[in-house]
């Protein structure tokens, strides 16, 4: 039976090899044969040549200054250079035999990471804390937690190769910055405040035009105090966020509607009315002056960027979804606003709740064009430098939840979404 099938085989290489010769029906049984021999040293050169080419290919991945991995359709690690092996902690990288690649690492996104880019055929790309726990992982006591970020290909075959770089080194020096920027914001406010009173000390006791200077001096003082105290804000939040906040049950809707009255006289300069879409009352447990801040920060973006009498639309509803990791059934309070005005450009929109980012020039605040007639009102939320979406995302993340930046397909304004985790909390008033 062996013998016949290894026959088979030995007739189909030959008919293979055949097909590419030039054989006559005049041709005898010895040019045949030094053909086949030709072909044959043709064969096996081209051979030598691939395997130089993918040896060499081997030695420039393994040398690549980033983590590199390659897995086949059924997710057996078949690639794995030395670098990817020191990220995830796997050991004997050189003499590695194809294994799943569960068996060698314990990583949830990674798993989701190829997923996503054999499913949607495209390139993906995720950010997370990489905690080693693999069976294969040699010193686990030495090994510390690293940021990954990954980027996945589908290859041929239901191949997947992912490239790792470590973050490590850019999350060092992003506590750096905002260490330093919170130390200096701590240095600002004593004299800001010293400042902002001897300004309003001689407000009351100078005559126009001199005091038109010292209206000024006092509204830069107030829009630079703000800022300090953006600053701080979030440092504070970002030192256990969660511990921070002062959870209890809240009304949304009563403080959606709280913080556009807040902003109202803001709004009526342009004519501005706020559509809300919900329902009438909705216990949350949050914390009330934070979130009041989120939406304050939200509608002052809203307002900044509408056109005259337009309108910022508010829609708040429950939406069910499972987490990933269990299945298990949640629910979620969703909170859109969107804003009438031209929308984010598509190449600001990953980056708007960055630290200081301004998307563009006509978006930011200049002291030329404000009016500083009006910039005197005790109304005063935002310093106008790229920190308000930055505090509503560390705020709403505090409270275990996300926020997302886009465009409404329809109006074309910004469209900031807030997802916030939801248990329903009963009505004792009602009962009263």
């Amino acid at each position: 039976m062996h013998l016949a099938w290894y026959r088979a085989r030995l007739s189909l290489q030959l008919k293979q090899i055949t097909r590419s010769l030039d054989v006559t029906e005049a041709a005898t049984p010895f040019s045949i044969s030094s053909q086949i021999t030709a072909a044959i040293a043709n064969y096996r050169q081209v051979n030598q040549d691939l395997e130089r080419q993918s040896e060499t290919w081997k030695q420039i991945v393994n040398c690549a200054p980033v983590g590199y991995l390659q897995v086949d359709e059924d997710n057996q690690l078949t690639l794995c250079n030395s670098q990817a092996c020191h990220l995830l902690g796997i050991s004997n990288c050189d003499t590695l035999q194809p294994r799943l690649l569960l068996e060698l690492v314990r990583s949830y996104e990674l798993d989701f990471l190829i997923e996503q880019a054999r499913e949607t055929e495209k390139p993906s790309q995720r950010e997370w804390m990489f905690y080693p726990t693999s069976v294969d992982a040699a010193n686990l006591s030495d090994q510390r937690t690293t940021p990954i970020r990954g980027y996945a290909f589908p290859l041929t075959g239901d191949n997947v190769g992912v490239f790792l770089e470590d973050r490590q080194e850019a999350l060092t020096l992003a506590q750096q910055r905002d260490r330093w920027t919170s130390d200096v914001a701590h240095e600002l406010k004593t004299p800001l405040t010293s400042i902002r009173l001897v300004a309003e000390t001689l407000q009351s006791r100078l005559e126009p035009p001199t005091r038109n200077w010292v209206d000024r001096l006092l509204t830069e003082a107030i829009r630079l105090s703000t800022l300090v105290q953006e600053l701080l804000d979030l440092s504070q939040l970002e030192v256990n966020p969660g511990q921070r906040l002062s959870l209890k049950p809240i009304d949304l809707v009563k403080l959606i509607q709280s913080a556009w009255l807040g902003l109202e006289p803001l709004a009526s300069q342009k004519h501005l009315k706020l559509d809300y879409d919900g329902p009438d009352h909705l216990l949350i447990q949050a914390d009330e002056p934070r979130l009041h801040r989120v939406l304050l920060n939200l509608f002052d973006n809203g307002i900044k960027y509408s056109p005259v009498e337009s309108f910022i639309r508010v829609k708040v509803s429950l939406q069910n979804y499972s987490f990933p990791q269990s299945g298990k059934p949640s629910q979620q309070i969703q909170i859109d606003i969107i804003d009438a005005g031209q929308g984010f450009p598509e190449t600001a929109l990953p980056h708007v709740f960055e630290r200081f980012y301004r998307a563009d020039l006509s978006r930011s605040r200049s002291a030329e064009q404000r009016d500083f007639a009006t910039a005197t009102q005790p109304i005063q939320l935002s310093s106008g430098s790229g920190l308000g979406l930055a505090i509503v995302r560390q705020i709403v993340e505090a409270h275990q939840g996300a926020v997302i930046a886009s465009n409404d397909p329809d109006l074309g304004g910004a469209w900031l979404q807030i997802r916030l985790p939801y248990s329903e909390i009963e009505d004792l008033s009602k009962k009263a």
